[in-house]
């Protein structure tokens, strides 16, 4: 079969490997469609100490249940499947209280929970393997088009959760990055609160979507978008701030509008940061303030997510890329031309 490997810093190369070979408690899946994120990008641009070269990549898959080991009971073949992107133990504690994006066995205090793409094989192949507690059922959610809801729609749905005691009538939320996980954010936010929603970006196609994905405002990343969100609450602040970009003026937008009280959700990854000083002086945030790093989700995000795509409630922008034209949609989502999520296909 096919798969796209990071075998070094800034390289991916589609090989042939053999088809995974899978134990009693695994399923193999004919993949019908593997997502690729700014995370990816993020990966392929580690230094040689980077530990995964090798792997082959993608973490949002969907598929078709292809075979199952013997002691699998509850998965059929044939079956629309997507594979989880958090892998979790499922049995230490963080796991049996609902935080099974904060695994303690498949991950640490400074290591995140085991991820396909990352520590195991990933979805850009023909088929992947995973264990049958990884696995959603998509039932008659196009499967074509659903790999990116194992992080598209899980994360930013487990970031709008945390805040979901903000939002209530009269709240106001920001959600800066229109991008792949952006574009569902404000579709989630507008399907199950009732806030009002500002959209933040550098790109004016993408405050465009976002408004008709149900956005209230839309607001042109810049020097003026922090007293433009400002004026919207009098000076006060904002209720919640959802940053999918992370890098250091988007941070500083989040930090500079949030209202004391008020929650922070840092999602992406490109390196912003800010001080933060147990002083009366200083300090750049309000009084109150929650901040978060916020990585994947759990099980009862990704149900959320699947629920209200089956109601047609919300939907991902996707674009379709073969899977032999993997390099071109790196450089398109690098570049900054794609809108939503692109989807590798085999």
């Amino acid at each position: 079969m096919k798969a796209l490997k990071l075998t070094g810093p800034g390289r991916i190369e589609l090989q042939d490997v053999p088809v995974p070979d899978i134990g009693p408690d695994e399923v193999l899946i004919k993949v019908v469609g593997a997502g690729l994120c700014h995370s990816d990008l993020h990966i392929l641009h580690q230094g040689e100490e980077w530990p995964f070269f090798g792997t082959t990549m993608g973490h949002e898959t969907a598929g078709l249940v292809d075979a199952v080991g013997a002691d699998v009971r509850d998965l059929a073949v044939g079956e629309p499947v997507l594979v989880r992107a958090v892998w979790s133990c499922g049995e230490c504690r963080p796991c049996t209280v609902g935080r099974e994006n904060a695994c303690s066995v498949n991950g640490s205090r400074n290591k995140f929970p085991l991820t396909p793409g990352i520590g195991a094989d990933g979805g850009m192949a023909d088929y992947i393997k995973a264990r049958p507690e990884h696995i959603d059922r998509l039932g008659a959610v196009d499967v074509a088009s659903a790999a990116p809801l194992a992080d598209a729609g899980l994360t930013p749905m487990h970031a709008i959760r945390s805040v979901r005691d903000r939002l209530d009538d009269g709240a106001t939320v920001v959600v800066i990055g229109i991008g792949g996980l952006g574009h569902m954010a404000v579709q989630i936010l507008r399907a199950t609160t009732s806030a009002r929603i500002i959209a933040v970006d550098v790109d004016a196609a993408r405050l465009e979507a976002a408004l008709r994905n149900g956005a209230d405002r839309a607001i042109l990343s810049g020097p003026e978008a922090a007293s433009e969100i400002l004026a919207e609450s009098d000076g006060y602040g904002v209720d919640a701030v959802l940053d999918f970009v992370g890098a250091q003026a988007t941070v500083e937008l989040a930090t500079g509008v949030v209202a004391p009280e008020g929650a922070v959700r840092l999602v992406g990854l490109a390196g912003g940061s800010f001080p933060f000083n147990a002083s009366l002086e200083g300090e750049v945030l309000p009084w109150g303030a929650n901040v978060q790093r916020s990585y994947g989700g759990t099980p009862a995000d990704q149900a959320e997510v699947l629920a209200l795509v089956a109601d047609g409630r919300i939907a991902v922008d996707v674009v379709m890329y073969p899977l032999a034209d993997a390099q071109r949609a790196f450089d398109d989502l690098e570049a900054g031309r794609i809108t939503g999520r692109a989807i590798l296909v085999p």
